[in-house]
């Protein structure tokens, strides 16, 4: 490992751990955030040539309040706040504290309470992923404005809008109680699980996937865990994560192409990474109630435990796609549900579950649905209708490698109705 390396992983690491410690001792979300931010960029900068301190929190809690009590200083409009924060806090009032002063607060905490703050019910799915990325995850805003192929200042206004509206709903930083909590957890995972699925499958760009999406979702989903062990659903998660990121390697071609499933060299697939998950979905299904990542963790596992795509146990993925779509029904759920059917029934059982899909404003008109009804259309023999299916979701969507891919498949059926 780089010592650029181990710098950047121990600033996503404290990040959220001094912001939390800042928030809760001192309100103020959006400036805390903003001193952290600014303490990580110190860190960048003065760690590679210094060398790490021997406490890094302590230095980074340090540096970010430096800025606070600065800032708070340079405002007149503030200075009774300066007063009191200066008695409350007399530490960090005029001198800073030792480097290695650790403060006695459980970090741990924090970054929950932290997570839970960033997907407040206030804020819109995107803000909630930007505002999870940057407070939780430690990237830049540089780095999710990328992610998300948009210009750097058009993702600062939206982490700063969201900031805003997280002051204006009076958030505090606490952990909600047990009835909220168990409804903002949801967001939480549902988040989590859209930045794993942005950065395995980036719904635009020249790229199919981006890396560091996907490292960041598994890394959050394993600190979840450690502070959630007993809930299911937390496990089935990073399970999920694990089992599907594990065929990383061998879902890109040489040029950068996509490849299918049931075409992937299994050999290059991370065993590690499928050991664990397995493992996980396992253990977590003997004790907790299957919900929506559990089935989905399930059915990914019967797709790694096989050696081979002919050898795969379509009528157990065909099961717990039954029970997926009862206790959570979704139009993607039906789509792969479709395919699972075709491979048991037939492609004429799986096209007849699509037919509802065109009249749900999720899925008609969506690239996903035509590409599925190409892939179903082409195993029923209909070649003409497949290659126009497949055509069109080419242009539907908005991936450059996924386009390439469905042109191919449209190519290959030229000549042969």
């Amino acid at each position: 490992m780089t010592g650029d390396r181990t710098v950047e992983d121990l600033l996503r690491t404290f990040a959220p751990q001094v912001l939390g410690l800042l928030v809760r001792r001192h309100g103020q979300f959006d400036r805390c955030e903003d001193a952290v931010q600014e303490a990580l960029l110190a860190a960048a900068t003065q760690w590679p040539a210094q060398g790490v301190p021997d406490n890094p929190r302590a230095w980074l809690l340090t540096v970010a309040t430096r800025r606070l009590t600065d800032e708070w200083r340079s405002e007149s409009a503030r200075r009774d706040r300066e007063v009191a924060v200066a008695r409350r806090e007399p530490a960090y009032a005029g001198v800073a504290p030792a480097a290695d002063a650790e403060p006695n607060v459980p970090a741990d905490d924090d970054t929950l309470t932290l997570l839970f703050l960033c997907c407040h019910p206030a804020l819109p799915g995107s803000a909630q992923v930007a505002l999870t990325l940057r407070a939780v995850g430690g990237l830049s805003t540089a780095q999710i404005a990328r992610a998300h192929l948009v210009p750097e200042a058009t993702m600062s206004q939206r982490i700063r809008r969201a900031k805003q509206r997280i002051e204006a709903a009076g958030a505090r930083f606490t952990m909600p109680g047990p009835a909220e909590r168990a409804e903002r957890l949801g967001a939480v995972l549902r988040v989590l699980y859209l930045i794993f699925n942005e950065g395995y499958t980036a719904s635009s760009g020249p790229d199919l996937r981006r890396a560091e999406l996907t490292g960041e979702a598994i890394r959050l989903a394993r600190i979840l865990r450690g502070l959630l062990p007993d809930d299911g659903e937390v496990t089935g998660l990073l399970a999920l994560m694990l089992l599907t990121d594990a065929h990383r390697a061998a879902r890109v071609g040489p040029d950068g192409e996509l490849v299918p499933l049931a075409e992937q060299d299994r050999s290059r697939w991370d065993a590690a990474a499928i050991a664990e998950g397995v493992a996980l979905i396992t253990e977590a299904l003997t004790w907790s109630p299957p919900g929506p990542y559990q089935l989905q963790a399930a059915i990914a596992a019967v797709h790694a435990e096989a050696p081979t795509a002919a050898e795969t146990d379509w009528r157990q993925i065909v099961a717990l796609y039954r029970l997926l779509a009862r206790i959570a029904p979704n139009p993607m759920v039906t789509l792969n549900q479709a395919v699972a059917v075709a491979m048991v029934d037939g492609p004429r059982a799986g096209l007849a579950l699509l037919t509802p899909l065109d009249a749900d404003d999720r899925t008609a008109g969506h690239h996903r649905l035509a590409a599925v009804r190409a892939h179903l259309l082409e195993l029923a023999g209909e070649v003409g209708a497949a290659r126009e299916a497949y055509l069109a979701a080419a242009r539907g969507t908005t991936s450059r490698p996924e386009q390439r891919y469905l042109e191919v498949r449209a190519a290959r059926l030229t000549g042969q109705e």
